[in-house]
């Protein structure tokens, strides 16, 4: 069923001035939703706060090259507390708001969700979720038609990334039909797909390309093949000159393993703790992010575990056989 977005449509009609977030570690969908829907309301004449609540990635400095538009949040986060309302993008988790999750839960101002995930929690206002969406990008461009605004070849070109990214550039189990549709409907507004994926796939730095060459090594299987995984270590980023940004499509290899059904990327954490990336052919990995407190989509979560990247990796291991045993005897 098609989202009521006319609750939002009354709270931006009321207020001048939005903060538009996303989650830690921002991606493609969740920046190009902050930046098409920023630019719609700026062309209706409204402010529009693009801020990012972790360090920009590398591989995504040429949306904002001069660091004009997207702003890093910092604690205390006093310049961004003269706002009307704040707009959540792309998640609906506090562990994926990072430090800003403290800052808005101080905030009084209206507060509005807009995500595809199916793990959510209370972020204390309203929430558009849509989990058959593709991308979160759907969703904004949903959003501006919902608002009557312009849709510019600027935003038209952010949201076709975001749905371009977010279905492995069309090739996931989530791209439909519509998909298509939609993608088709912003080139004609303007996106331009080519230099796009120029950008975000022909023009990985050398550092990166020696930080896949370290995690490919690394890579092992295990439940007689079913499972393949891999990992970075800190040191890893010295030695090959990467940076954390540098790790966003390596879980794509051991996906790519003939007869592997669940994929994993463990990522050792500065504070000692474990990041862990779950991709899946048909087993449920939202359901293994939550037992680690994580979560996200059916063929696609995440996690971040306390513990050193060994005994992370035993723990999750382990607990991924089991879902995989669980799911066969299930048939």
């Amino acid at each position: 069923m098609p989202l009521d977005w006319s609750p939002l449509v009354e709270l931006v009609r009321r207020h001048q001035t939005f903060l538009l977030m996303t989650h830690v570690r921002p991606d493609a969908d969740g920046m190009g939703s902050q930046l098409g829907l920023a630019d719609a309301l700026t062309r209706m004449g409204k402010t529009a706060h693009v801020v990012i609540a972790s360090p920009l990635p590398p591989r995504y400095r040429f949306l904002d090259p001069d660091r004009t538009i997207i702003r890093n949040f910092e604690p205390p986060g006093t310049i961004h507390r003269n706002v009307d309302a704040i707009l959540v993008l792309d998640t609906g988790t506090w562990n994926q708001l990072g430090e800003f999750g403290e800052f808005m839960k101080g905030m009084t101002v209206p507060k509005a969700v807009v995500d595809h995930h199916r793990t959510q929690d209370d972020l204390g206002g309203l929430a558009f979720v849509d989990t058959s969406a593709e991308a979160t990008g759907r969703l904004a461009f949903e959003i501006i038609r919902a608002l009557g605004a312009p849709l510019s070849p600027n935003a038209a070109n952010h949201l076709f990334m975001a749905l371009a990214t977010d279905t492995g550039w069309f090739r996931h189990a989530n791209t439909t039909a519509a998909t298509f549709e939609l993608a088709g409907e912003l080139v004609k507004a303007g996106a331009n797909p080519t230099p796009l994926y120029e950008r975000l796939y022909e023009a990985a730095p050398l550092a990166r390309l020696k930080l896949t060459g370290v995690a490919l090594e690394r890579l092992q299987t295990r439940a007689n093949g079913r499972i393949a995984y891999t990992e970075v270590k800190l040191a890893d980023y010295a030695a090959t000159g990467a940076v954390p940004g540098d790790t966003e499509e390596l879980i794509n290899h051991p996906r790519s393993i003939e007869g592997v059904d669940l994929a994993m990327i463990f990522i050792e954490q500065t504070d000692g703790g474990t990041k862990v990336s779950f991709r899946s052919r048909s087993a449920d990995v939202s359901k293994l992010a939550e037992q680690f407190q994580g979560g996200g989509h059916k063929l696609a979560s995440g996690a971040r575990l306390p513990d050193s990247l060994a005994i992370a990796r035993e723990k999750v291991i382990a607990a991924a056989e089991k879902l995989l045993q669980d799911e066969a005897a299930r048939g």
